[in-house]
């Protein structure tokens, strides 16, 4: 008989370091919290991060984890899911360990596409090391390092991913509990590398980056929740997005537009989810920022093409002699 997990199961006896109020706290219940949905054995599950506050999140799951290196997760995650392709393999990274110190291989994980879970939380700022600007703060952020304003454009994490044709891509907030839930059982569900951007405050070094997006006032005009099927609609349904040949426009649905005239998403259609990712990036163009699954496709898994390899290399050669291998066919002996 199978044992029945709780939450409760998932947590361990390790305090929390994180600072009181940290938005990491809220990803942490919500990971633990679908945990037993999964119906994954404990022993089977793996939480991998690399350093930055985010990256302390294995000490507090009762699962195997491991904190390892700077920006290097997304690659002990790959071998790791290489060597045992059974283990459900979750990858937790910040936006400085995962965009700056370890963009690299996040973006050949993408390419690879072995079936692990990503989980960035985008705070905008290095708050381990106490407030200096990262590869997400906008242009004119005044941080620690950059006290007259950052002068460097910003990443954008989804079109980061979209450029790296990753699978599964997708956004959610902290503070946005029952959609964050929502998101979570969906990375854990797509068959290959899922990305999911959560926005989280930073209330020390950044506080309030995100308010706009999950503050009761500005959340229903500036956030726009994306569901597969379904007409763009924000701004408590006053409002939608209709694509002018390739060109999003909003518009008022009061103005004798209806709804089937809106664009209709498609996750599956790359095109649209890339627009989808630039949407926002002209300020001044009204647009609402999207939330929700912009883009979910299928492709061969990298573990999958691994182990089809060897065996068909086991079919055609045999199992082969690895002393043999390494003394290859030219020897010397040196007396």
């Amino acid at each position: 008989m199978s044992e029945t997990l709780t939450a409760k199961d998932f947590a361990t006896d390790q305090d929390v370091r994180w600072c009181p109020g940290c938005g990491d706290y809220a990803i942490l219940k919500q990971v633990q919290t679908i945990m037993p949905e999964l119906n994954i054995p404990r022993e089977d599950i793996v939480f991998i991060s690399g350093i930055g506050c985010s990256s302390r999140f294995p000490y507090y799951m009762n699962t195997y984890g491991m904190h390892s290196i700077h920006g290097r997760a997304t690659s002990i995650a790959t071998g790791l899911k290489s060597a045992r392709p059974e283990l459900s393999v979750w990858i937790v990274t910040g936006d400085g360990d995962g965009l700056s110190i370890g963009g690299n291989h996040l973006i050949h994980l993408f390419r690879r596409n072995p079936d692990v879970n990503v989980l960035l939380f985008n705070n905008e700022i290095y708050g381990l090391t106490k407030g200096q600007y990262s590869p997400t703060s906008h242009e004119g952020q005044v941080t620690k390092s950059s006290p007259m304003g950052a002068i460097d454009h910003p990443f954008n994490p989804l079109a980061l991913a979209m450029g790296a044709d990753a699978t599964f891509v997708a956004r959610t907030a902290d503070r946005d509990v029952k959609h964050q839930r929502e998101m979570l059982l969906r990375s854990n569900q797509h068959k290959g590398s899922s990305f999911l951007e959560i926005y989280q405050n930073c209330n020390v070094f950044n506080d309030g980056a995100f308010e706009m997006f999950t503050g009761k006032d500005g959340k229903p005009f500036h956030t726009l929740y994306v569901e597969h099927g379904q007409p763009l609609i924000f701004a408590n349904g006053e409002k939608g997005i209709v694509l002018d040949g390739h060109t999003p426009r909003v518009v008022d649905l009061k103005d004798g537009i209806n709804q089937s005239d809106l664009w209709i998403h498609d996750e599956h259609d790359p095109f649209k989810a890339y627009m989808l990712t630039r949407m926002f990036d002209d300020p001044t163009a009204g647009f609402p920022r999207p939330f929700g699954v912009l883009y979910s496709v299928d492709r061969p898994r990298y573990e999958d093409l691994l182990v089809g390899q060897i065996e068909h290399a086991r079919s055609i050669k045999g199992e082969g002699d690895l002393d043999s291998l390494l003394a290859g066919k030219n020897t010397w002996e040196v007396r």
